[in-house]
C-alpha cells in the first residue's frame, strides 16, 4: 500500500471545494479590514492631497480628511508644508475645504469680484406665536465669492447687511470678523463682515488655468432670524466687497420674492444641495476703483487691526505633537484699565497647556485631564505636572512675589497683579505678557499646524466692559535676537484679536454717579440698581422705581443702610415716598458732583471718590466729559489734571491720584454697631467762563455727561438737583450752601 491513502475523488473534491471557501472567506474578510475607507467627493476632489499619499499626504496636500477637520473652530493655519489658511493649510481639510462652484451666468459680463447671497431655506421655531414680529425662523443661506478679474485678491473680506435681527448659529467656510462674534451671534443693524477660512485668498483664472478651487470661496450660514410671514424671504439689504481699492454698485435680487416664494421645507442642513444659480438670491460685481492709490502690502496675511484692548497670539517654538505660544495683551485706549485681569479663550481642537510662564490658570483638575481625550492619547504623560486641560481656561497674572521665580516667573511685563495701565499713566505698564506650551492631538501633531484659541475675553475688577474679534492671522511678530546681535526674529506665526470697549447695559455698570449743588438741600443719589440687584429681595425694594432723594449726610453711608435716613429726610422736606423703597444702588465704587459755586467769571465743583469694596485701588485714575464745560477747565488741586481734547466728543479731564493721594484704601469696618467708613479722595475743580461764555452752569452745564473711573464709565443720575424755594447766589451767607459745603469738607477732614 501507498503511504500516500487518498480520499476517493467524489470526496477529495468536496474537501478541495470546503478548503477554496475558506480560503476565499479570510481573504474577503482581510481585504475588509485593511482596505482604506472609501475616497469621498472632497477628498477625491483635493488633488495630491488624499489620506497621507501623493505629494504633501492629507495634512499639506489640498486637503484631504488628513487636513483635519475644522469645522466652526476657525484659526487653523498650515499644514506639514507650511501653507497658510487656504487649500494647503492646517484648516483646509474635511468639511471646511472650499465647494465646486459653478459660475453663474450673470457673472460673464463681471471684470472684478462676484459676490452672490443665496436663501436656502427658513423653517418656523419654537415657540409658535401668533405675533409675526416676534415669531422666529431658522434659516440657512450661503455667501460665494468669485473672482473674475485680473488682479488676486488676499484676505478677502465682505460685508452682509443682515437686518432681520439674525442671531448666526454657525458658519462653515468662513469666520465672523465683527467685534464681539462668538457664537451665538446676534447681528446688529450694521450687518456682518464675513472672511474666508479657509479659502482666504481670491486667485486669477488667469494664474490658476480657471481653477475654481482658487479662484471662489463659499461660506455657509445657519441661523435664525425675526419677523417676516411664513413665504417671505429674507434677504440682507447690503453685499458689498469691503477690501480697498474696490467699488460695488448696488445688489441685483435674482428670482421671486413675493408671498409664498419661499415656501419651501429643506432637509438636513448638512444634506441640503444649494446651486449658485438659486432662484432666490442676491448678486454684485464689485470692479476695482480706477482713482484708487494702491498701498504696497509686505506680507499676504491680514493687516494689523486697532482696537481698545489687542492680543497678539505669536507661536514661537514648534515641536512634533506641542508647540510654545508666546500671548501679548496690549492696552491702547488713553481710559481702557484692567485690574486683576481674568483672561479665557476656547481651544477648538482638544488643546491643553502643559505649562506657562508669566501667568498661571485658576483651576487644576487632575481627574479632567486623565478623562479629557488627551488623557485618553497621551496614555505616558505625567498629568500631575500639567496645567489645565479645560476647554475654557480661565488664566490670571501672577502675584508680585512669584517676579524672580525660576519655574514660573522672570518673564517681562507679568507680575503685576493682573494691573495694565493706559499709556498716559505709565507707558511700561500698558501691557501684559506670558508663554504657554500648548500640547496637540490628532490629526495635528505635525510642526506647521496651528489652531489659535477662539472667543477671547477679558475681564478686570471694575475695568470696561470688552468685546472681542475672533483671531485672524496677520503677518509675523518681530522679536530681537536673544543671543544679543541685531538680527531680527520672526514668529513662526501670529494671530491679532482686537477688543473695543462697551457700554454698560442699565443696572450693569461697576461704579455709579451722584449729584448734589450748593443750591440744592437734596442730594441725588446713584440710580436704583445701578450696579445689579441680583442679590436683593425684590419683594422688600423697588428694583425700579427711582432713587429718592437724600440728606448729604446719607452719602457716608452704605447704599443699603441708608433707608432710616431717608424716610426721616422725606418727613423733613415732605417728600412722597412708596410704600415698598428703590432697592440701593450696590456700586463697589461711587463718586459725587457737588457744584460748589458759579460765579460771574467762573465756577468751581467739589469731586469726591467713595471706595466701597474690599480692594484698594492703587494708581487709580477718572475722566470727565462736559458738553460745554471742557475748553473752561482751568485747574484741579490735590490730584493731577490733564486735557485729553481728542478723546471723546468734547474733550476729556483725566485725573490721577498725585504721590499720596494715588491710593484708594478699601472700606473700613469699625466696631460692632458702627457704620463702616469708605475709602475716599477728594479734589476741587475750577473752571473760567472765558472761552465758554454762553455756558448755563446751573441747568446741567456744569455737571458732566460722562464718568469713567479706572476705564469702567459709571452710569449717572437721571435727574439734576433742584434749586431750593429761598435760592440766592453762592456767597450771601444762604443755609443751604454752608450745610452741603461745610459738612462734606469736614467729613473728608475728619477722616
Amino acid at each position: 500500500m501507498s503511504i500516500f491513502n487518498f480520499p476517493p475523488p467524489s470526496v477529495q473534491l468536496a474537501g478541495d471545494q470546503k478548503n477554496m471557501n475558506l480560503i476565499l472567506l479570510s481573504f474577503s474578510l482581510f481585504l475588509l479590514i485593511s482596505s482604506p475607507k472609501p475616497i469621498s467627493a472632497q477628498d477625491s476632489a483635493a488633488g495630491d492631497g488624499g489620506d497621507g499619499a501623493g505629494d504633501g499626504g492629507g495634512a499639506a496636500g489640498d486637503g484631504g480628511s488628513g487636513a483635519g477637520d475644522a469645522g466652526d473652530g476657525g484659526g487653523g493655519d498650515g499644514g506639514s508644508d507650511g501653507g497658510r489658511g487656504g487649500t494647503g493649510g492646517g484648516g483646509g481639510g474635511g468639511k471646511n475645504r472650499t465647494e465646486e462652484v459653478t459660475p453663474p451666468e450673470e457673472m460673464n459680463t463681471c471684470n472684478g469680484v462676484f459676490l452672490q447671497y443665496n436663501f436656502i431655506s427658513k423653517e418656523k421655531e419654537f415657540p409658535y406665536l401668533d405675533n409675526a414680529t416676534a415669531q422666529s425662523w431658522a434659516f440657512k443661506s450661503e455667501l460665494v465669492a468669485i473672482n473674475a478679474g485680473t488682479t488676486e485678491v488676499r484676505a478677502w473680506k465682505a460685508l452682509v447687511g443682515f437686518h432681520h435681527d439674525e442671531v448666526l448659529v454657525s458658519t462653515e467656510g468662513g469666520s465672523i470678523l465683527n467685534v464681539g462674534a462668538s457664537f451665538p451671534f446676534k447681528v446688529d443693524g450694521n450687518g456682518t463682515y464675513v472672511v474666508g477660512y479657509p479659502q482666504s485668498d481670491l486667485k486669477t483664472a488667469i494664474e490658476t488655468a480657471g481653477d475654481m478651487s482658487q479662484m471662489a470661496a463659499k461660506v455657509k450660514f445657519k441661523g435664525s432670524l425675526f419677523g417676516g410671514k411664513e413665504g417671505n424671504c429674507p434677504m440682507p439689504k447690503k453685499l458689498k466687497l469691503e477690501n480697498d481699492g474696490f467699488k460695488c454698485p448696488a445688489p441685483t435680487k435674482k428670482g421671486k420674492f413675493k408671498k409664498g416664494a419661499c415656501k419651501t421645507k429643506e432637509g438636513p442642513y448638512n444634506n441640503t444641495v444649494s446651486l449658485i444659480s438659486s432662484d432666490k438670491s442676491m448678486h454684485v460685481c464689485c470692479k476695482k476703483d480706477p482713482k484708487y492709490k494702491v498701498k504696497r502690502r509686505k506680507t499676504k496675511f491680514y493687516p494689523r487691526q486697532n482696537g481698545a484692548v489687542s492680543f497678539t497670539y505669536d507661536v514661537v517654538q514648534a515641536n512634533e505633537g506641542n508647540y510654545m505660544a508666546q500671548i501679548t495683551i496690549d492696552n491702547h485706549h488713553p481710559l481702557s484699565r484692567l485690574d486683576k485681569w481674568n483672561l479665557t479663550f476656547e481651544w477648538t481642537r482638544n488643546e491643553f497647556i502643559y505649562d506657562m510662564r508669566g501667568a498661571y490658570t485658576r483651576r487644576r483638575d487632575l481627574s479632567e485631564c486623565l478623562l479629557s481625550p488627551a488623557g485618553q492619547y497621551y496614555t505616558n504623560l505625567d498629568f500631575t505636572k500639567v496645567m489645565n486641560c479645560d476647554k475654557k481656561p480661565v488664566i490670571s497674572d501672577l502675584p508680585p512675589t512669584l517676579k524672580n521665580d525660576d519655574k514660573i516667573g522672570k518673564f517681562p511685563f507679568c507680575c503685576r497683579n493682573g494691573s495694565i495701565l493706559p499709556k498716559i499713566m505709565n507707558g511700561g505698564e500698558s501691557k501684559a505678557m506670558f508663554q504657554m506650551t500648548v500640547f496637540k492631538l490628532p490629526p495635528d501633531l505635525d510642526r506647521t499646524s496651528f489652531y489659535p484659541p477662539r472667543n477671547w475675553k477679558i475681564e478686570g475688577y471694575v475695568s470696561p466692559n470688552y468685546k472681542c474679534t475672533q483671531p485672524i492671522r496677520v503677518d509675523p511678530s518681530e522679536f530681537s535676537d536673544p543671543t544679543g546681535t541685531d538680527a531680527t526674529v520672526y514668529a513662526m506665526a501670529s494671530y491679532q484679536v482686537v477688543c473695543n470697549i462697551t457700554r454698560p447695559k442699565p443696572q450693569k455698570a461697576k461704579c455709579c454717579v451722584s449729584f448734589s449743588a450748593y443750591y440744592a438741600d437734596s442730594v441725588v443719589p446713584c440710580n436704583t440698581c445701578a450696579c445689579g440687584c441680583e442679590d436683593e429681595d425684590t419683594e422688600k425694594c423697588n428694583p425700579m422705581a427711582r432713587a429718592v432723594l437724600l440728606p448729604p449726610e446719607a452719602m457716608l453711608v452704605p447704599s443699603a443702610n441708608r433707608t432710616k435716613k431717608a424716610r426721616a429726610w422725606a418727613r423733613v422736606k415732605h417728600i412722597d415716598l412708596p410704600r415698598r423703597l428703590p432697592c440701593p444702588d450696590n456700586c463697589p465704587v461711587s463718586l459725587n458732583w457737588h457744584l460748589d459755586s458759579n460765579f460771574r467769571t467762573g465756577w468751581t465743583a467739589r469731586l469726591t471718590i467713595f471706595n466701597w469694596g474690599t480692594h484698594p485701588f492703587e494708581d487709580w485714575f477718572t475722566g470727565l466729559q462736559f458738553k460745554k464745560a471742557f475748553k473752561g477747565f482751568k485747574n484741579v488741586h490735590a490730584f493731577n489734571g490733564t486735557k485729553l481734547p481728542k478723546v471723546g466728543r468734547h474733550g476729556t479731564i483725566f485725573m490721577q491720584g498725585l504721590p499720596g493721594t494715588n491710593y484708594l484704601i478699601p472700606i473700613q469696618h469699625r466696631r460692632r454697631g458702627e457704620m463702616p467708613v469708605p475709602g475716599k479722595q477728594q479734589s476741587v475743580l475750577s473752571f473760567h467762563k472765558r472761552d465758554t461764555p454762553k455756558i448755563k452752569v446751573t441747568k446741567g452745564d456744569g455737571f458732566p455727561t460722562k464718568v469713567i473711573f479706572n476705564g469702567e464709565e459709571c452710569a449717572l443720575p437721571k435727574r439734576l438737583p433742584k434749586k431750593n424755594g429761598g435760592f440766592r447766589l453762592p456767597g450771601a451767607g444762604i443755609l443751604p450752601t454752608a450745610v452741603v459745603v461745610a459738612f462734606l469738607t469736614f467729613v473728608f477732614i475728619s477722616f
